[in-house]
């Protein structure tokens, strides 16, 4: 058992991540700071001399004002003699005529700077002088050896008798003119000193400030801290697999360099988001005891110029100090495009990436293992052929297949077993989540406890499915419909559309097996519930479709299903009841044919994609042959698809009203209300 942690453990530790972030700045900031080192306590050391010498002089001028004099009180002015205005200079008055006493009236200003009256009682009259800063210094030091530096007597303003105080007053009014510059601006010094204190302040907070930011940007986790293990990862054998092979190569990299094997631990994930880079990652080191480093490589550009590039060295510099570690770089996909043409110092970045990982060798007493991550998809994105050579490993991730979701599904509740009903049945939610990342799974269990938490229920099929609705569709209301019913109707109608084809499909490939459809079927739910995720006034909820190839009939029939919505509207409403809301329904009808007769040549003579040899695949112009063609097989589709719903009107208006009435139907509640429709209308059928 582990106790806690010492002191002086954790003072050690934060001083060598000090120590790491100091060795990380630019030399002109180090030797920057090492002065600020120095000067802070120098300055607290003259503070404390310059204090000790000003209680030191206070003690003196106590003394010489309790020393009294010329017969009256230490602290009083003889009121009975004249005072009358000096000439010349107080130090030629001094040295020229006899002297019973002079009286020091001060008042202190601030630290070094003071307000002074001198009174020379001399001949039954007391001649006011008012000495200037350089005079001063002059009598302080004839002072010492002169004959009259003992009659110095040094009264505070503050311990004077009204009638003395009041003679000082007049005094003021007369010498104000005469005042020394310092004297009179005294609160320009005082402010002078204010400002210099904040600068300071200022100055200190910047630096504490780019030291916490940098530290929690770069900021190396240790291999303890890190949560879970690689028996986490459910499923993901294949990937998993090179982990291990990414393991064995850096625990025996002695042995593979016998077989010329001594490149850079360079190593590159890529694949959808939320499919466990991330994870994978943190599991490696903690597998082979390494710390590491997380950074986002979108953060790695902050719009100035070597930005990117600084970043990256200081992470390479904290990197070698700790020598055998992790640093891995996420949301990459920057790093890998094609150089030139971009911003320069977009490409500075990268050349600098590409300089790091090749500098990184076990020869230099580093052995640091780089796993940088993206999202990218090869096919799509023009790569840096240069990058890509970098990486001795690349691990390709993917979505889970079936079993893999079941594992998943699994995996997180029984996390919760205490929660969840015993005995589920997750093949319909399996069904559900096809193309789903695990990170979407994981997040359907925890909306389901939520889910459950609300209802104050355990976890059931039925809280699984509402979970999984609420991630992948959206949170949906029926507020915005209710009181529109013209618009609930065309929707309804629209929807039922789309169902419809889908469905006449079904019932041929299957043979009207209602078993089979319930299974196959790709819709869940139909809905009159508005999804402001989507922008929709109602919705179909459906699975993905598993088949990762699609043939001509597959577009054919998605393209059918796509153009059921617009046909019954106008089967219902004419061609003018048409509404907008099958926008997105033919924008994506476009794309489907135009990939098939544009990019696959389908329905052509010749199969080729001419869409290629523009400089920019994915825009320009549609040729004029091609946009025939497609406006051909759209109308042809269209008039099929209208065709089919033609048939299905009764059942249509039927199904209308049911929506109506309860707002959403899943796929099991639909195919009843069909076949007892089609029961009490002997002869029709799909």
């Amino acid at each position: 058992m582990s106790g806690p942690s010492k002191p002086g453990g954790r003072a050690g530790e934060a001083a060598r991540r000090l120590l790491a972030w100091f060795g990380n700045r630019s030399p002109a900031l180090r030797l920057a700071l090492l002065a600020l080192v120095l000067l802070v306590p120098a300055g607290a050391a003259y503070g404390i001399h310059v204090l000790r010498h000003r209680t030191a002089l206070a003690v003196q001028v106590d003394a010489m004002a309790t020393g009294g004099g010329a017969g009256e009180g230490p602290w009083s002015l003889n009121d009975a003699l004249p005072v009358v205005f000096g000439t010349g200079s107080a130090l030629g008055f001094l040295e020229t005529h006899p002297v019973e006493r002079i009286n020091v009236i001060y008042r202190p200003l601030m630290w070094d700077l003071s307000e002074r009256i001198l009174l020379i009682e001399s001949g039954g009259r007391q001649y006011a002088y008012y000495p200037s800063d350089m005079e001063t210094r002059i009598l302080t030091d004839k002072a010492v050896t002169a004959a009259w530096g003992g009659k110095l007597v040094f009264i505070p303003r503050s311990e004077l008798r009204s009638a003395s105080l009041r003679l000082v007053e007049r005094l003021d009014t007369r010498f104000a003119g005469a005042r020394p510059q310092s004297e009179k601006n005294a609160w320009r010094t005082v402010a002078s000193g204010l400002l210099s204190a904040v600068l300071i302040v200022s100055v200190l907070a910047i630096l504490f400030h780019q030291f916490r930011g940098q530290f929690k940007t770069l900021a190396f986790i240790e291999p303890s801290k890190v949560q879970g293990s690689l028996d986490d990862l459910v499923g993901m054998d294949d990937i998993k697999a090179e982990v291990a092979q990414i393991k064995d190569q850096y625990q025996r990299r002695a042995i593979y360099a016998e077989y010329g094997i001594a490149r850079p631990f360079n190593v590159m994930f890529s694949g959808p988001a939320g499919t466990g880079k991330t994870k994978l990652a943190s599991y490696l080191a903690k597998e082979l005891r390494l710390p590491i480093l997380f950074h986002s490589a979108a953060n790695l550009e902050t719009g100035l110029v070597a930005g990117g590039s600084d970043t990256l060295t200081r992470i390479l510099a904290l990197a070698k100090r700790r020598r055998r570690c992790i640093v891995f770089l996420d949301e990459a996909q920057d790093l890998f495009m094609k150089r030139g043409g971009r911003r320069k110092f977009d490409d500075d970045t990268a050349n600098t990436f590409l300089s790091v990982l090749d500098g990184v060798r076990s020869r230099n007493g580093c052995e640091i293992i780089w796993i940088v991550a993206s999202n990218f998809n090869s096919e799509t994105m023009a790569m840096d052929e240069a990058m890509l050579r970098r990486f001795q490993m690349k691990v390709d991730f993917r979505m889970p297949n079936p079993e893999e979701r079941q594992a998943i599904f699994g995996h997180y509740l029984a996390q919760r077993s205490g929660k969840v009903l015993p005995g589920l049945d997750l093949r319909h939610l399996v069904a559900v989540t096809e193309g789903r990342s695990p990170a979407d799974l994981e997040t359907i269990v925890n909306q389901a406890g939520i889910l459950a938490v609300q209802a104050g229920e355990m976890i059931d099929a039925g809280t699984l499915m509402r979970a999984a609705e609420r991630v992948l569709v959206g949170n949906v209301n029926i507020h915005t419909t209710q009181e529109r019913q013209r618009d609930r109707r065309i929707i309804a109608t629209h929807e039922w559309g789309h169902f419809l084809v889908d469905l006449a499909h079904e019932r041929r490939r299957t043979g009207d097996d209602w078993d089979l459809m319930l299974a196959e079927v790709r819709t869940i739910k139909i809905s009159l519930k508005a999804n402001p995720r989507t922008n929709a006034l109602g919705f179909v909820f459906h699975k993905e479709g598993a088949n990762l190839l699609k043939t001509k009939g597959d577009i054919e029939q998605e393209v059918r299903v796509l153009l059921g919505g617009m046909a019954n509207e106008e089967l219902f409403f004419g061609e003018e009841g048409t509404t907008n809301g099958a926008h997105n329904d033919i924008t994506r009808a476009t794309k489907l044919l135009h990939h098939a007769i544009g990019e696959m040549g389908m329905y052509r003579k010749t199969r080729l994609n001419f869409g290629a040899l523009r400089p920019d695949a994915s825009g320009g112009e549609v040729d004029e042959e091609t946009r025939a063609i497609m406006e051909a097989q759209s109308e042809r589709l269209y008039g099929e698809t209208r065709a089919i719903l033609a048939g299905l009107q009764p059942l249509t208006a039927h199904l209308v009203e049911k929506l109506l009435e309860a707002n959403e139907m899943n796929l099991a509640e639909a195919l009843l209300v069909i076949r007892a429709f089609e029961a009490g209308c002997p002869g029709r059928s799909g």
